[in-house]
């Protein structure tokens, strides 16, 4: 008797040539080409987690919205995170999400899961070169700039 398993396909496929792709130089240049992509309706209302894909000279792939949430938090999955990643053969990410409030300032919860990711990045030789949190007026919080990664 034959399994009734169906086989699950990740596919994805770059929207740009890496040759026609921004490259992110500094934590300014990720803040504002996030914020520019970002729902302006839902920037001040939701807190939503994204990732942006990069390739080993910090040429955008893309930017990928893993989860949208409440109005103080948001759940990432670090299966799906990693999927991502490893599909899109990324070397490089940088962390994003957003505070509705308006507090640039990272909680507990926002370090805890930026060093659980760094930590399993390393398993997959990719950088974690920065974490970005957003705010609605389009001010950004980096740690990487404030020396937390």
């Amino acid at each position: 008797m034959k399994s009734k398993v169906s086989e699950i396909k990740i596919s994805y496929r770059e929207k740009l040539g890496t040759s026609k792709a921004l490259s992110i130089k500094s934590s300014k240049d990720a803040a504002k080409l996030i914020f520019e992509q970002w729902n302006q309706d839902t920037i001040g209302f939701q807190e939503t987690f994204k990732v942006l894909l990069l390739n080993n000279a910090n040429k955008i792939k893309g930017i990928y919205q893993l989860s949208t949430g409440s109005i103080t938090g948001t759940v990432v999955d670090m299966r799906i995170l990693f999927a991502v990643i490893i599909k899109t053969l990324s070397v490089g990410i940088i962390l994003c999400h957003n505070h509705p409030s308006g507090k640039m300032k990272p909680s507990e919860v926002d370090k805890q899961l930026t060093n659980k990711i760094q930590k399993a990045a390393k398993l997959f030789d990719v950088n974690v070169l920065d974490h970005l949190i957003i705010i609605p007026d389009g001010n950004y919080y980096s740690f990487a700039d404030n020396g937390l990664l």
